[in-house]
């Protein structure tokens, strides 16, 4: 049997293993059921495609959407693999001979969606062709308690039973909690000793929280302004905000495209692969945008609006940055974002149980954008993990002046106190406050000795009190209308025993990413040449070679071919097909 490390370094060119993915190819090559839980990025399609090359069947890969699926056909074949995908957009009289080629072992990987392999003809069909593997793409979607569940995902494990080539199952997912895992794992019959979590860590990642920018469309265009030499995504929750700020930052000059569900298909297709082939700087988007995205060279992801769940935006925050290169993820957060959001949750027909998961899931993203302990660390331990602070997100670098608001702290404390925890958040912001609204003089809360102790706007105060349960001073009991308490830590501020302390007004933070540990000069040559190959093919830039592959080249500067396949991602079929060119760029530049 051919060496899985073989296939590494020379069909896709990498020396080394990332953290799990050998673990995953030599229990799914022992035809093992593998649930595989690894961060965007991590390398998960090499946990299925190097068993696809060394089974002698066919690999069924499993995923939810067309636009990714071509673009791992299209960097399958770059690296010199057959294969082929099967979906909506497939002509009828060209899915025979596709079937055909997988038959005859031409084809190793058949890509196709959820709702295909639910079709009763096309199991048959299946059932003529040795399937020794199905490996299921973005495995939360099976989960009702995941963050996008898909109904299709349900009838997988249905579909892969009825395959005569009895195959074994990999689930792939890069954001499952313990109970989605769980979830996964009882639907597709994986047994937890076979489960390989890897860190939810991205160490390339610095993630950035901004809290309610006097002008949000006024801080985003600066951010891009600062960083106009990257491709960046901008996720926004609405069509309208979406063309809005579109139009606002097209006007001041910035290449941006808007991209969302109510554009017809054609004009999305445009957008995407403009955006692939870097015909423009940035996209914004709704979440519609994204999963099916697999540009490696995404620099930046900003979220102009709070995010609904932290798995979402952390799949979101992490199509930055595939490549391994450093990457920012920023999320300016709103609290009328997660008004909005809990009242779609309650509007839903979804039943008690689902909705109470979903409001616990949105205190997350506040509790986020308020803590004050490391960012990175903050979502690690979400998942169910543990990591040491990550030293390059906004937390870990805030050197901004500490500022004493215990005084203010206190107000607050002794006003939960005061109305005994029967009330949440807005009310206790209100009465601490001075409001006179309706409510307030309903609950008596104007006879109380800390009302109106506060003389600040009633929002300013629902930050502080947020503040104040993200550090563990107050805290929330309860899903859908959470009631505030007082904790330990907070009655030891009343008697004095703690202080507290927050941090001053944000900045935006304008460091660009681009490396200059590499030749900066021939760095830009070898990107011209790699666009120009790029056209040649009608393929984008970045699927000829990664950035990290050219910082990788012009670091390394290679004379002959044995020395250009040192060069991370690059393979026999790269060398072949690109060696002599690039080779000559790095001649020409050392004769200069």
């Amino acid at each position: 049997m051919i060496n899985p490390q073989t296939i590494l370094k020379n069909t896709f060119g990498y020396t080394n293993f990332r953290p799990g993915q050998e673990q995953v190819i030599d229990l799914v090559l022992q035809r093992k059921n593998v649930l595989a839980v690894m961060p965007t990025g991590a390398g998960k399609s090499i946990c299925y495609q190097i068993p696809a090359l060394i089974n002698s069947g066919l690999t069924l890969v499993i995923s939810p959407l067309i636009s990714l699926m071509k673009d791992q056909i299209d960097s399958l074949n770059q690296n010199g693999i057959q294969a082929a995908a099967l979906n909506s957009t497939t002509p009828q009289e060209e899915v025979n001979p596709i079937l055909r080629k997988a038959y005859e072992g031409k084809i190793k990987l058949l890509y196709m969606t959820p709702e295909r392999l639910a079709m009763d003809y096309f199991r048959y069909q299946l059932n003529f062709i040795d399937v020794d593997l199905v490996a299921v793409d973005e495995a939360h979607c099976i989960s009702q308690w995941g963050h996008d569940f898909r109904p299709a995902y349900r009838q997988i494990y249905d579909g892969i039973s009825s395959l005569k080539s009895k195959p074994n199952i990999l689930a792939l997912t890069a954001t499952a909690t313990p109970a989605v895992q769980k979830d996964i794992a009882s639907q597709l019959h994986i047994p937890t000793e076979n489960f390989i979590i890897t860190s939810f860590a991205r160490p390339n990642l610095s993630f950035q929280v901004v809290n309610s920018p006097k002008d949000t469309d006024l801080y985003i265009y600066d951010y891009i302004k600062a960083h106009s030499e990257e491709a960046g995504i901008i996720y926004t929750n609405t069509r309208k905000k979406v063309e809005d700020l579109t139009n606002y930052l097209s006007k001041r000059g910035i290449s941006v495209a808007a991209y969302h569900g109510g554009m017809d298909t054609d004009k999305r297709t445009e957008v995407q692969d403009d955006f692939q082939f870097d015909r423009i700087q940035v996209i914004v988007a709704t979440n519609a945008f994204g999963m099916g995205i697999d540009k490696s060279n995404v620099r930046f992801v900003i979220h102009a609006n709070s995010a609904r769940n932290i798995e979402s935006y952390y799949q979101e925050a992490g199509r930055a940055g595939r490549d391994g290169a450093d990457c920012q993820a920023l999320l300016i957060y709103h609290p009328g974002d997660l008004r909005t959001y809990r009242w779609f949750i309650e509007q839903s027909d979804l039943d008690d149980e689902y909705r109470k998961i979903q409001f616990t899931k949105l205190a997350a993203v506040t509790q986020y954008a308020n803590t004050s302990e490391c960012l990175q660390q903050f979502i690690v331990r979400y998942f169910g993990q543990d990591c040491p602070p990550c030293g390059k997100c906004s937390n870990c670098l805030d050197n901004r002046k500490l500022i004493d608001v215990t005084s203010q702290a206190k107000s607050i404390i002794a006003m939960v106190y005061e109305l005994d925890g029967r009330f949440g958040k807005n009310i206790v912001a209100q009465a601490v406050t001075g409001s006179k609204n309706k409510k307030i003089q309903e609950i008596g809360a104007e006879s109380l000795d800390h009302y109106g102790a506060l003389k600040m706007r009633q929002n300013e105060a629902v930050s502080l009190i947020n503040y104040l349960i993200a550090n563990n001073f107050l805290e929330l009991s309860g899903d859908q209308y959470p009631l505030v308490h007082v904790t330990n830590n907070g009655w030891d501020v009343l008697d004095g025993k703690k202080q507290v302390f927050r941090k001053g007004e944000q900045k935006p933070i304008a460091n660009g990413l681009r490396d200059t540990s590499a030749n900066g000069d021939l760095y830009d040559a070898l990107k011209a040449k790699r666009l120009e190959l790029a056209k040649e093919q009608h393929v984008p830039a970045f699927m000829i070679f990664s950035d990290r592959s050219l910082h990788d080249m012009a670091k390394i500067m290679p004379h002959d071919e044995s020395e250009f396949l040192e060069v991370s991602g690059v393979g026999q079929a790269k060398l072949k097909r690109y060696g002599k060119i690039m080779l000559e760029v790095i001649k020409k530049y050392e004769e200069r």
